[in-house]
């Protein structure tokens, strides 16, 4: 069972991983990768009410997609947003980023190589990885516009979505960890993270949703909260 203090601390650090940004016109839309292809019909939702003239689905498979997504999560994502009816000259495929800075990085690169002229950026990926791609994409496309966002959903309707609460949780502290021990490794910009946050998150590991935190070389979860 899931105590009412767990969901509380749940909802906490779900809307602080949302950044709130409200959609509008880029140079560009980027789809991240994942098992989610609600990313993928995200993006082709914002294309068509005009936030992008153009689509760039990144990423290529991982242990979770690799059954489900056998040709790579950015072609899986092409051929979804296909399906829903966007032109294929419209849609760029980048199918080899592994992790959220391969994402950024080989985007930018394949957009350069496309002679694209990208002032902005609306970078599309699960609602709780919202501030780490934007955290992300500032550190490594500096001088470019980042606009966060996501699928609306609320943190019920994607727990009904991926069927296992736990799970989520344990994403939601494992996206976390890494927004605290990213920035010192250089992945991504330092953000602020308030003490109600904090205080959920070291209350979450305690009550044992680790298995999605980063490990260090003894064994032991690495990103303990300082004050």
């Amino acid at each position: 069972m899931i105590s009412t203090q767990e969901w509380a601390d749940t909802r906490l650090l779900w809307d602080y991983h949302q950044m709130g940004h409200a959609p509008r016109p880029c140079s560009v839309a980027i789809g991240l990768g994942s098992h989610d292809l609600g990313v993928a019909d995200a993006a082709v939702n914002l294309y068509k009410r005009g936030m992008a003239p153009l689509l760039v689905f990144t990423g290529a498979t991982s242990p979770t997609t690799r059954e489900r997504m056998p040709r790579g999560e950015a072609v899986h994502y092409r051929e979804r947003a296909l399906e829903l009816g966007v032109p294929s000259s419209a849609v760029l495929v980048e199918p080899r980023a592994r992790n959220t800075g391969e994402n950024i990085r080989f985007s930018r690169e394949l957009l350069q190589e496309a002679g694209v002229d990208v002032s902005s950026a609306l970078l599309i990926s699960k609602p709780y990885e919202e501030r780490r791609a934007y955290a992300t994409a500032r550190k490594l496309w500096p001088g470019v516009e980042i606009v966060s966002a996501s699928s609306p959903m609320t943190l019920d309707e994607y727990v009904d979505s991926i069927g296992d609460a736990r799970l989520v949780i344990d994403m939601l502290v494992g996206a976390l960890q890494r927004l605290l021990i990213y920035p010192e490794q250089g992945f991504m910009i330092r953000q602020q993270v308030p003490d109600d946050v904090i205080e959920a998150y070291e209350r979450l590991r305690r009550g044992g949703f680790t298995s999605r935190l980063l490990l260090d070389d003894s064994g032991q979860a690495r990103g303990r909260a300082s004050r």
